[in-house]
């Protein structure tokens, strides 16, 4: 605010250091017109008044609250504006603003935790959305072994857009897939066989949409890991035994007949 040593008025530089604005910004409140000083020197340099100061302090203060210069200048230079409308106007786009600011608040703090934990699900949520099966230690496992890879981004940033809902309907695409592998193998489809491929097409397609994208050649690792992880061998021989083994010989067949080798196929 001004006080009495600006009687003689003060220069650009001082007004911007006081107002903790830029120069620049000066310069182009006065070239529109919006504040301009009253004084000038002898050599022709601006010189603000108090009364100018009085002017750009409420500047500031508008411009702060989000009024736009044009708005600005009417709401100064109108004896018959409405300025409390105008504030009040102003306030309830800040509301707005608050609000959209508090969701993007809370989507990052989803986002981050699911980036940390994987699913944003209690352990009692898991177990009636996945079944008796599932091991709610699982995601904390994965986190562990592929937390630093963009498979795991792509999965997690999934994850914090799901909710329990969103999670059941995964659930279920994954259980019809997991009963018709076991119905197929009970009927005794052969892999490579057209029916084991459409099956090895429908798991990849599934889990592309669940997860994150899956290629065949990484589809071929991750049957590889359904045989040989305990876990995972577990949790497939559970549904039927034996399944963990057809189902990665039918999703190599697969890549077979896609030209891919799986003896040679890497995370990729």
């Amino acid at each position: 605010m001004p006080d009495a040593t600006d009687a003689e008025g003060l220069t650009v530089g001082q007004v911007a250091t006081r107002l903790g604005v830029t120069v620049r910004a000066l310069h182009h409140w006065d070239e529109i017109g919006l504040a301009q000083p009253t004084l000038r020197t002898p050599a022709g340099y601006r010189l603000y008044t108090a009364d100018d100061l009085e002017r750009l302090h409420r500047i500031v203060v508008y411009r702060e609250i989000g009024l736009g210069l044009d708005r600005i200048g009417a709401v100064l230079d109108d004896s018959a504006a409405d300025v409390p409308g105008a504030l009040r106007a102003q306030r309830s786009q800040l509301a707005d603003r608050i609000a959209h600011l508090q969701r993007l608040n809370a989507g990052l703090d989803r986002m981050i935790e699911a980036h940390e934990r994987g699913l944003l699900l209690t352990a009692e949520q898991q177990a009636a959305i996945f079944g008796p099966r599932w091991n709610p230690d699982w995601a904390a496992e994965a986190r562990r072994r592929y937390g630093d890879t963009t498979q795991w981004q792509q999965y997690a940033e999934r994850s914090a857009a799901r909710g329990p809902a969103e999670w059941q309907a995964v659930a279920d695409t994954v259980t019809d897939l997991e009963n018709a592998l076991a119905a197929a193998m009970d009927a005794g489809v052969t892999p490579g066989s057209p029916e084991a491929n459409r099956l090895a097409e429908r798991h990849r397609e599934a889990f592309t949409s669940s997860y994150f994208p899956l290629t065949r050649q990484m589809q071929v690792c991750l049957a590889r890991t359904f045989e040989t992880d305990p876990g995972f061998a577990a949790y497939y021989n559970n549904i039927r035994p034996g399944l963990p083994v057809w189902f990665r010989r039918t999703i190599e067949a697969c890549a077979r007949a896609h030209g891919i080798d799986p003896d040679t196929a890497t995370w990729q």
